[in-house]
């Protein structure tokens, strides 16, 4: 152990002195959750700004004073479109859907049949199609009410339209609400782990190979067991050190939210912070031992480098398994690296609290991996001594 120490201490060192290197790692993890938050905070205060004008773009409403009466009484404005919708519509330059009345409108109405509404929008122009559900609704509205009026004018009970009275409950509290808007956080902590144990681990191992200070370093009676130990615990520490600072980054982050509803409803503090470095724990052990064993075989940093890119494409894709997975969240999710620890901290930011079930097959396959790494780059450097 104490020679293992001496090891850790040296690496940490070595990793330390490159402060340039350093630079690059902590920077983008300090910036990660103002630039985040304030991304995503931007976006929903531009989408309730939209909502709080209360607008409608619309193409021949002159035609129809009945529709017009009822949109004015929602307390919504009325614009004319440009000209030229349809090709705003499909460059993205519009950012507004469009209500298109036929001409005979009123016509049609009088005589009890139903005129054609278009809404006019773009499924590739995402802001356009997310104004047309209220645009949506509005008709509906109006449909309701004419309805309504008609067989009030007849005799008719009103109630024959609504014969079920439908009333919505949502269980989720604030906080579960609030993590369908930052699910992405986790997935960005995750990266910082792997990034932050990254250039350490080939540095360790690939890089000293290439230095020729390996091969000297392995001469030592230290056993090969302690020195891979030593670097591994550099390399880990490393990795959570940067994920650390990731996490922290939320807690500023808040100050900057423009959004009212996710202000009210994101709740980060020291307990989140905690809760998501802990959970790091065995992705770093894990992550860390399986970088040494991919880069110890390589002869180059360069070599070690393109070895790698297996890991951090399986790593950044594991999180995106519950996004195309309709039938929510499975058993053998918390048994696959990367996303278990998604699984989790998603859990964290819904205010759950986690249970020894859920976190031990974390640890479990993360140490066990970490335990396979190292015994393979021990199994190297013996080979490399051989020889």
């Amino acid at each position: 152990m104490n020679q293992a120490w001496i090891v850790f201490v040296k690496e940490l060192r070595d990793a330390l002195r490159d402060r340039r290197t350093l630079l690059r790692l902590a920077l983008p993890a300090v910036l990660m959750g103002p630039l985040l938050l304030s991304a995503l905070s931007g976006l929903i205060a531009s989408l309730e700004e939209r909502a709080d004008k209360r607008e409608v773009l619309v193409v021949g409403m002159e035609a129809a004073p009945t529709l017009a009466n009822y949109i004015e009484r929602q307390t919504y404005t009325m614009k004319p479109a440009p000209a030229d919708y349809e090709a705003q519509l499909r460059a993205s330059t519009l950012l507004e859907p469009v209500l298109v009345v036929p001409k005979d409108f009123e016509a049609r109405l009088r005589v009890g049949e139903a005129p054609t509404v278009e809404i006019v929008s773009d499924s590739a122009n995402q802001r356009a199609m997310a104004g047309t559900g209220p645009l949506r609704g509005l008709l509906q509205g109006f449909s309701h009410e004419r309805a309504v009026l008609n067989l009030a004018l007849r005799g008719v009970s009103t109630e024959l339209l609504e014969p079920v009275d439908v009333q919505e409950r949502d269980l989720a509290s604030a906080q579960a609400r609030a993590a369908r808007l930052t699910s992405i956080i986790p997935m960005f902590v995750i990266m910082a782990v792997l990034y932050g144990a990254l250039t350490a681990a080939l540095d360790s191992t690939a890089g000293e190979r290439e230095r020729g200070s390996l091969e000297p370093l392995l001469m030592n009676p230290a056993p090969h067991g302690a020195l891979v130990a030593g670097k591994w615990g550099a390399v880990a520490l490393l990795g959570m050190a940067v994920a650390l600072l990731s996490s922290l980054s939320f807690i500023p982050a808040q100050w900057l939210l423009k959004s009212d509803v996710l202000q009210a409803q994101f709740s980060f503090g020291g307990g989140e912070v905690l809760a998501f470095w802990l959970l790091q724990i065995p992705l770093a052990a894990g992550l860390s031992a399986l970088l040494m064993a991919l880069a110890i075989r390589s002869k180059t940093f360069k070599e070690a480098q393109a070895s790698s890119t297996l890991v951090i494409t399986a790593i950044s894709l594991a999180p995106m398994v519950s996004l195309f997975n309709p039938g929510g969240e499975a058993p053998w999710y918390l048994w696959v690296p990367g996303l278990a620890q998604n699984t989790l901290m998603l859990a964290v930011l819904k205010g759950e609290a986690l249970r020894i079930g859920q976190v031990l097959p974390g640890v479990v396959v993360g140490f066990a991996l970490a335990a396979a790494g190292l015994a393979y780059v021990a199994r190297s450097m013996r080979a490399a001594v051989a020889r």
